[in-house]
């Protein structure tokens, strides 16, 4: 892979962990549940991170990181419907924090699969693992909430 593709295929992920740092945040902000509001304030943190290190691999490859956050998600902001889950309280922002995991997970297998360098792949497969755990708590967290 060359190194053009290769730093579209992390700026495409560098877009969606800025969308989930951005969610994950405006979540925390409007859940009541103080544990739910800790756990999403620590996945936009985590997010931050990923974002760093994904520019540093950019940068390695000769690219510009990419600054702003995905068309797509702000077209479907999947990430947060969040003006209709909060009125519907906090079921409602973690369904919507479950969905944007979902976009999440499926944009890292696609980059997992798009034959990246093998130092570039390391660190996009230790990020892939991170966002598939935060998308099952995340998960997890939406079912118990439909059993009350």
């Amino acid at each position: 892979m060359d190194n053009g593709n290769v730093i579209s295929v992390l700026n495409h992920l560098i877009e969606t962990c800025r969308d989930g740092e951005q969610g994950f945040r405006t979540a925390a902000e409007h859940v009541k549940d103080e544990q739910v509001k800790s756990l999403f304030l620590s996945y936009a943190q985590q997010r931050a991170g990923m974002i760093r290190e994904l520019e540093s691999e950019v940068r390695a490859h000769g690219g510009t990181p990419e600054t702003a956050g995905s068309v797509a998600a702000t077209a479907h902001r999947g990430w947060m419907n969040i003006k209709s889950a909060v009125a519907a309280g906090d079921g409602s922002i973690i369904a919507e924090a479950e969905r944007g995991e979902d976009y999440a997970k499926a944009a890292y297998e696609k980059a997992l699969n798009a034959g990246l360098p093998p130092t570039t792949l390391a660190v996009v497969r230790q990020q892939a693992e991170a966002v598939r755990e935060a998308h099952d708590r995340v998960r997890d967290l939406e079912k118990a909430g439909a059993k009350r």
